[in-house]
């Protein structure tokens, strides 16, 4: 397993393979996930993947509003060339999240 950058301080991606299968730095950051987004939602999924992958917490934080806008159909991880689960990732997200006391 490749370990995530530490941009933002301690390991993102760390603390939410904790929490479950979370595979957001094999992204390729094609943008094919988001072009497929059913809310037209610029910055989901993609974006919020390279976020998490970089580990810049506080972006996710800003962003939270569009983690939980996610509709988890699947339309990104059908379309995905790289096997993403996108829509655990984001689960993962949503639960990291709300454990920091957000939502």
């Amino acid at each position: 397993m490749t370990a995530l950058a530490t941009v933002g301080g301690a390991a993102l991606g760390d603390k939410l393979r904790a929490l479950g299968a979370f595979d957001a730095e094999t992204c390729m950051s094609c943008g094919i996930c988001t072009a497929t987004c059913p809310l037209g939602i610029d910055v989901l999924p993609r974006q919020l993947l390279r976020h998490a992958a970089l580990g810049l917490e506080q972006r996710i934080r800003d962003e939270q509003e569009v983690v939980f806008s996610c509709l988890l159909c699947r339309a990104c991880e059908q379309s995905c060339p790289a096997g993403v689960h996108i829509a655990q990732d984001i689960r993962l997200l949503r639960r990291w999240l709300l454990e920091q006391g957000g939502e």
